[in-house]
Protein backbone atom coordinates (compact mmCIF):
# COMPACT_ATOMS: atom_id res chain seq x y z
CA UNK A 1 0.00 0.00 0.00
CA UNK A 2 2.35 2.62 0.72
CA UNK A 3 4.81 1.70 -2.20
CA UNK A 4 2.61 3.01 -4.45
CA UNK A 5 2.06 6.22 -2.31
CA UNK A 6 4.82 9.29 -2.85
CA UNK A 7 6.86 9.84 -0.15
CA UNK A 8 7.81 13.42 1.23
CA UNK A 9 10.87 13.86 3.73
CA UNK A 10 11.49 16.78 6.73
CA UNK A 11 15.06 17.08 7.91
CA UNK A 12 15.29 16.85 12.08
CA UNK A 13 17.77 18.95 13.69
CA UNK A 14 19.62 15.78 14.87
CA UNK A 15 20.58 15.46 11.29
CA UNK A 16 17.63 12.56 10.33
CA UNK A 17 16.02 13.02 7.33
CA UNK A 18 12.50 11.61 8.18
CA UNK A 19 10.15 9.69 5.51
CA UNK A 20 6.24 10.16 5.08
CA UNK A 21 3.21 9.20 3.30
CA UNK A 22 -0.33 11.27 2.76
CA UNK A 23 -3.53 9.44 1.73
CA UNK A 24 -6.72 10.38 1.56
CA UNK A 25 -8.80 13.16 1.68
CA UNK A 26 -10.55 15.49 4.00
CA UNK A 27 -9.97 18.24 6.80
CA UNK A 28 -10.02 15.83 9.90
CA UNK A 29 -6.20 14.11 9.87
CA UNK A 30 -5.48 10.57 11.65
CA UNK A 31 -1.60 10.49 12.25
CA UNK A 32 -0.95 6.65 12.61
CA UNK A 33 2.46 5.94 14.76
CA UNK A 34 3.62 2.20 13.61
CA UNK A 35 4.95 -0.83 15.64
CA UNK A 36 8.53 -1.28 16.11
CA UNK A 37 8.18 -3.08 12.30
CA UNK A 38 5.80 -2.80 9.83
CA UNK A 39 4.15 0.40 7.83
CA UNK A 40 1.07 1.47 6.04
CA UNK A 41 0.04 -1.95 5.25
CA UNK A 42 -0.10 -3.07 8.96
CA UNK A 43 -3.18 -0.26 9.02
CA UNK A 44 -5.29 -1.16 6.01
CA UNK A 45 -8.61 -1.66 7.55
CA UNK A 46 -8.61 1.46 9.57
CA UNK A 47 -6.83 3.06 5.95
CA UNK A 48 -10.01 1.34 3.72
CA UNK A 49 -12.43 2.04 5.93
CA UNK A 50 -11.22 6.20 6.05
CA UNK A 51 -9.41 7.34 3.18
CA UNK A 52 -12.39 8.87 1.61
CA UNK A 53 -13.47 11.12 4.68
CA UNK A 54 -9.64 11.67 6.46
CA UNK A 55 -6.50 12.68 5.48
CA UNK A 56 -4.48 9.63 6.69
CA UNK A 57 -0.44 11.04 7.43
CA UNK A 58 2.44 8.24 8.71
CA UNK A 59 6.09 8.27 8.57
CA UNK A 60 9.07 5.99 9.19
CA UNK A 61 10.56 6.13 12.38
CA UNK A 62 14.24 7.77 12.57
CA UNK A 63 17.35 5.30 11.19
CA UNK A 64 14.04 2.84 10.16
CA UNK A 65 12.88 2.06 6.50
CA UNK A 66 13.46 5.51 4.24
CA UNK A 67 13.98 7.63 7.49
CA UNK A 68 17.82 8.11 8.06
CA UNK A 69 18.90 7.86 11.56
CA UNK A 70 20.35 11.01 13.63
CA UNK A 71 23.92 11.37 14.07
CA UNK A 72 23.99 10.29 17.73
CA UNK A 73 21.96 7.31 18.76
CA UNK A 74 20.93 9.10 21.83
CA UNK A 75 18.61 11.23 19.78
CA UNK A 76 16.44 7.66 19.19
CA UNK A 77 14.24 8.28 22.01
CA UNK A 78 10.80 8.16 22.13
CA UNK A 79 10.29 11.76 22.76
CA UNK A 80 12.32 12.72 19.60
CA UNK A 81 10.12 9.93 17.91
CA UNK A 82 6.99 12.50 18.99
CA UNK A 83 9.07 15.57 18.12
CA UNK A 84 9.06 13.92 14.73
CA UNK A 85 5.25 12.91 14.41
CA UNK A 86 4.29 16.69 15.35
CA UNK A 87 7.57 18.06 12.71
CA UNK A 88 5.29 15.99 10.44
CA UNK A 89 1.76 17.95 11.06
CA UNK A 90 3.42 21.11 10.69
CA UNK A 91 5.27 20.35 7.50
CA UNK A 92 1.92 19.11 6.16
CA UNK A 93 -0.02 22.53 7.96
CA UNK A 94 -2.12 20.48 10.28
CA UNK A 95 -2.32 21.96 13.84
CA UNK A 96 -4.55 19.11 15.65
CA UNK A 97 -5.13 15.46 14.79
CA UNK A 98 -6.24 11.72 15.82
CA UNK A 99 -2.98 9.95 17.21
CA UNK A 100 -3.45 6.26 15.88
CA UNK A 101 -0.86 4.43 18.09
CA UNK A 102 0.09 0.21 17.44
CA UNK A 103 2.16 -0.96 19.65
CA UNK A 104 5.54 1.24 19.73
CA UNK A 105 3.41 3.95 18.68
CA UNK A 106 1.29 3.59 21.79
CA UNK A 107 4.62 5.23 23.75
CA UNK A 108 4.99 7.68 20.91
CA UNK A 109 0.87 9.04 20.83
CA UNK A 110 1.30 8.98 24.62
CA UNK A 111 4.54 11.19 24.71
CA UNK A 112 3.67 13.42 21.98
CA UNK A 113 0.24 14.18 24.16
CA UNK A 114 1.66 14.57 27.32
CA UNK A 115 3.83 16.72 25.93
CA UNK A 116 1.45 18.95 23.59
CA UNK A 117 -2.48 17.78 24.12
CA UNK A 118 -3.60 20.86 22.00
CA UNK A 119 -1.87 19.13 19.14
CA UNK A 120 -4.10 15.39 19.85
CA UNK A 121 -7.71 15.54 19.25
CA UNK A 122 -7.89 11.78 20.54
CA UNK A 123 -5.99 8.66 20.61
CA UNK A 124 -6.41 5.07 19.47
CA UNK A 125 -4.27 3.14 21.35
CA UNK A 126 -3.77 -0.80 20.04
CA UNK A 127 -1.30 -3.32 22.11
CA UNK A 128 0.75 -0.72 23.86
CA UNK A 129 2.04 -0.29 26.82
CA UNK A 130 2.72 2.71 29.05
CA UNK A 131 6.74 1.87 28.87
CA UNK A 132 9.35 -0.07 30.14
CA UNK A 133 8.61 -3.00 27.93
CA UNK A 134 11.44 -5.10 28.71
CA UNK A 135 9.96 -5.64 32.73
CA UNK A 136 6.12 -4.41 31.82
CA UNK A 137 5.75 -6.78 28.37
CA UNK A 138 6.77 -10.00 27.08
CA UNK A 139 5.72 -11.41 30.60
CA UNK A 140 2.01 -12.59 30.50
CA UNK A 141 2.21 -14.44 33.00
CA UNK A 142 4.66 -14.30 35.54
CA UNK A 143 6.82 -10.81 36.06
CA UNK A 144 10.34 -11.35 37.05
CA UNK A 145 11.86 -8.17 38.14
CA UNK A 146 15.39 -8.32 37.19
CA UNK A 147 14.10 -9.38 33.58
CA UNK A 148 14.79 -5.46 32.32
CA UNK A 149 18.51 -6.43 32.68
CA UNK A 150 18.89 -9.71 31.30
CA UNK A 151 16.79 -8.43 28.22
CA UNK A 152 18.99 -5.14 27.77
CA UNK A 153 22.00 -7.70 28.30
CA UNK A 154 20.73 -9.95 25.28
CA UNK A 155 20.43 -7.13 23.33
CA UNK A 156 23.70 -6.00 23.57
CA UNK A 157 24.96 -9.36 22.93
CA UNK A 158 23.53 -9.30 19.99
CA UNK A 159 24.18 -5.89 19.01
CA UNK A 160 27.84 -6.31 19.51
CA UNK A 161 28.33 -10.18 17.70
CA UNK A 162 27.13 -9.63 14.20
CA UNK A 163 27.14 -13.87 13.83
CA UNK A 164 24.14 -13.62 16.33
CA UNK A 165 22.35 -11.22 14.35
CA UNK A 166 22.69 -12.96 11.32
CA UNK A 167 21.63 -16.18 12.82
CA UNK A 168 18.32 -14.63 13.85
CA UNK A 169 17.80 -12.93 10.45
CA UNK A 170 18.44 -16.32 9.03
CA UNK A 171 16.01 -18.34 11.06
CA UNK A 172 13.69 -15.37 11.72
CA UNK A 173 11.46 -15.99 8.57
CA UNK A 174 10.56 -19.84 9.56
CA UNK A 175 8.63 -18.55 12.19
CA UNK A 176 6.28 -17.13 9.49
CA UNK A 177 3.68 -20.39 9.55
CA UNK A 178 3.69 -21.05 13.04
CA UNK A 179 2.59 -17.44 13.22
CA UNK A 180 -0.34 -17.68 10.88
CA UNK A 181 -1.23 -21.11 12.46
CA UNK A 182 -1.40 -19.43 15.94
CA UNK A 183 -3.24 -16.24 14.57
CA UNK A 184 -5.63 -18.71 12.99
CA UNK A 185 -6.55 -20.38 16.17
CA UNK A 186 -6.72 -17.57 18.08
CA UNK A 187 -9.05 -15.70 16.23
CA UNK A 188 -9.52 -17.21 12.64
CA UNK A 189 -7.30 -14.61 10.81
CA UNK A 190 -7.17 -16.60 7.32
CA UNK A 191 -3.52 -17.88 7.00
CA UNK A 192 -3.62 -16.15 3.14
CA UNK A 193 -4.46 -12.97 4.57
CA UNK A 194 -1.18 -12.95 7.66
CA UNK A 195 1.26 -15.48 5.94
CA UNK A 196 2.05 -12.65 2.78
CA UNK A 197 2.09 -9.62 5.49
CA UNK A 198 4.17 -11.33 8.16
CA UNK A 199 6.48 -12.47 5.64
CA UNK A 200 6.70 -8.86 4.77
CA UNK A 201 7.25 -8.01 8.36
CA UNK A 202 9.94 -10.15 9.03
CA UNK A 203 11.67 -9.43 6.10
CA UNK A 204 11.88 -5.59 6.85
CA UNK A 205 12.28 -6.30 10.64
CA UNK A 206 15.19 -8.47 10.19
CA UNK A 207 16.58 -6.35 7.19
CA UNK A 208 20.79 -6.21 7.71
CA UNK A 209 20.71 -2.44 7.20
CA UNK A 210 18.16 -1.64 9.99
CA UNK A 211 18.70 -4.34 12.15
CA UNK A 212 20.85 -2.70 14.49
CA UNK A 213 18.61 0.06 15.23
CA UNK A 214 15.76 -2.19 15.86
CA UNK A 215 17.78 -3.82 19.15
CA UNK A 216 18.61 0.04 20.59
CA UNK A 217 15.20 0.76 19.95
CA UNK A 218 13.48 -1.95 21.80
CA UNK A 219 15.95 -0.65 24.47
CA UNK A 220 14.92 2.94 24.09
CA UNK A 221 11.27 1.53 24.86
CA UNK A 222 12.42 -0.08 27.87
CA UNK A 223 13.83 3.23 29.16
CA UNK A 224 10.83 5.23 28.52
CA UNK A 225 7.80 5.67 30.72
CA UNK A 226 5.19 7.57 30.88
CA UNK A 227 2.96 5.90 33.49
CA UNK A 228 3.50 8.80 36.09
CA UNK A 229 2.23 11.10 33.34
CA UNK A 230 -1.13 9.32 32.45
CA UNK A 231 -3.44 10.92 35.17
CA UNK A 232 -2.83 14.40 33.65
CA UNK A 233 -3.67 13.22 29.65
CA UNK A 234 -7.11 14.80 29.41
CA UNK A 235 -7.37 13.72 26.01
CA UNK A 236 -9.84 11.12 24.86
CA UNK A 237 -9.22 7.91 24.30
CA UNK A 238 -9.49 4.15 22.85
CA UNK A 239 -7.73 1.17 24.11
CA UNK A 240 -7.60 -1.77 22.90
CA UNK A 241 -6.11 -4.73 23.87
CA UNK A 242 -6.01 -8.78 22.65
CA UNK A 243 -6.27 -11.83 25.82
CA UNK A 244 -3.21 -13.68 23.29
CA UNK A 245 -0.86 -10.46 23.23
CA UNK A 246 1.89 -11.99 24.51
CA UNK A 247 4.25 -9.32 23.44
CA UNK A 248 2.50 -6.28 25.31
CA UNK A 249 0.50 -8.31 27.63
CA UNK A 250 -3.42 -6.97 27.92
CA UNK A 251 -3.10 -5.50 31.91
CA UNK A 252 -0.83 -3.14 30.14
CA UNK A 253 -3.70 -1.62 28.40
CA UNK A 254 -5.92 -2.11 31.37
CA UNK A 255 -3.54 0.47 33.67
CA UNK A 256 -3.69 2.46 30.56
CA UNK A 257 -7.33 2.93 30.25
CA UNK A 258 -7.83 3.27 34.36
CA UNK A 259 -5.72 6.09 34.88
CA UNK A 260 -6.45 7.46 31.38
CA UNK A 261 -9.24 10.35 33.04
CA UNK A 262 -10.83 10.17 29.57
CA UNK A 263 -10.54 6.62 28.24
CA UNK A 264 -13.20 3.50 27.26
CA UNK A 265 -11.41 0.30 26.94
CA UNK A 266 -12.06 -2.72 24.23
CA UNK A 267 -11.00 -5.96 25.52
CA UNK A 268 -10.91 -9.19 22.69
CA UNK A 269 -10.40 -12.19 24.20
CA UNK A 270 -9.79 -13.41 20.44
CA UNK A 271 -6.65 -11.47 19.43
CA UNK A 272 -2.89 -11.44 19.92
CA UNK A 273 -0.37 -8.30 18.95
CA UNK A 274 -2.27 -7.29 16.01
CA UNK A 275 -5.84 -6.85 16.55
CA UNK A 276 -6.79 -4.51 13.54
CA UNK A 277 -5.60 -7.48 11.48
CA UNK A 278 -7.35 -9.94 13.24
CA UNK A 279 -10.48 -8.50 14.19
CA UNK A 280 -11.24 -5.11 11.94
CA UNK A 281 -14.55 -6.13 12.10
CA UNK A 282 -15.03 -5.27 15.75
CA UNK A 283 -11.82 -2.78 15.96
CA UNK A 284 -13.25 -0.57 12.73
CA UNK A 285 -16.56 0.38 13.99
CA UNK A 286 -14.94 1.14 17.35
CA UNK A 287 -12.87 3.74 15.74
CA UNK A 288 -15.44 5.24 13.61
CA UNK A 289 -17.98 5.65 16.74
CA UNK A 290 -14.73 7.54 18.99
CA UNK A 291 -14.02 9.75 15.62
CA UNK A 292 -17.54 10.66 15.37
CA UNK A 293 -18.64 10.95 19.08
CA UNK A 294 -15.20 11.36 21.23
CA UNK A 295 -12.48 12.92 19.34
CA UNK A 296 -12.26 16.37 19.84
CA UNK A 297 -11.46 17.92 16.72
Amino acid sequence: MSDDLPTKYIETRHGARIAYTVTGRGDRVLLLANGLGGRLYTWQPIVDAFRDDYRIITWDYRGLFDSTPPTRQAHLSITDHAEDALAVLDAEGVSRAVFCGWSMGVQVTLEAASMYPERVAGMLLMNGTYGHVFSSGLQPFIRFPFAGAWLNAIVETVADRPHLARAIEYGAPRAVMPAAAFFWLVSRARPAQMTPLMERYMREVFDPRTFPNYLRLFQELDAHSVLHHLRDIHVPALVVSGAWDWLTPPYQSHVIAKRLPDAEAIHLRRASHFVLLERPEVVVPATRRFLNQRARW
